[in-house]
């Protein structure tokens, strides 16, 4: 088993969450995995980024070559788009589509809805909405993982567990809305892959 991913978004959209709920998964599985430090403005509501390769074997770099990339994962479509150049040949793009707009040139929505269209392999689904639906409002990041949980051979009970660990500590009340976000953005993407 390999997966190599990068994780994309904006400064303040829980990439970092991201990135340890799949690592405490694939640890939890009995897999490898390393991670670069995410890089961008995160303070700044900057684009930041950061690689996340697992295998059940060694890995030797932290960073994901272009072009070798399984999963795009993104919590904004413009970064979606903007990483590219990173994805495999047979990967996928799993993103949010609901905009964050951060720079007075942002594209037009209908633009950014096309180019991901075109994709011949991706699920987008409206995570921010999710996220509200189930009363966790800043949850959309956990709604994008559950998404992208359809693309990595780790069993998805033990990315439910990596949510219980990474939020123990604000209450049993916050722990089951992000299991909710995290089960119905995994729903979505079922029916968005098809």
């Amino acid at each position: 088993m390999k997966c190599d991913i990068i994780l994309a978004g904006v400064g303040g959209q829980g990439i970092l969450s991201i990135a340890t709920v799949l690592g405490y998964a694939a640890i939890e599985s009995g897999l490898t995995l390393k991670q670069a430090e995410v890089h961008g403005m995160s303070q700044r509501g900057g684009a930041v980024q950061s690689h996340l390769r697992i295998a059940d074997g060694v890995i030797h770099s932290d960073l994901v070559a272009l072009g070798g990339a399984d999963l795009v994962i993104s919590v904004e479509p413009m970064e979606a788009l903007r990483y590219l150049p990173w994805l495999g040949p047979e990967g996928w793009v799993v993103t949010n589509t609901t905009p964050f707009v951060n720079i007075p040139d942002y594209p037009q929505e209908d633009e950014l809805s096309e180019s991901l269209e075109a994709l011949p392999r991706k699920v987008a689904i409206d995570a921010d909405s999710i996220a509200r639906e189930a009363g966790n409002p800043r949850g959309m990041n956990m709604a994008i993982t559950g998404a992208a949980s359809l693309f990595i051979d780790i069993p998805f009970d033990k990315m439910e567990a990596g949510v219980r660990a990474i939020f123990a500590r604000k209450g049993e009340e916050v722990v089951n809305k992000n299991l909710a976000v995290l089960r119905e953005g995994r729903r979505q993407a079922e029916v968005a892959r098809g």
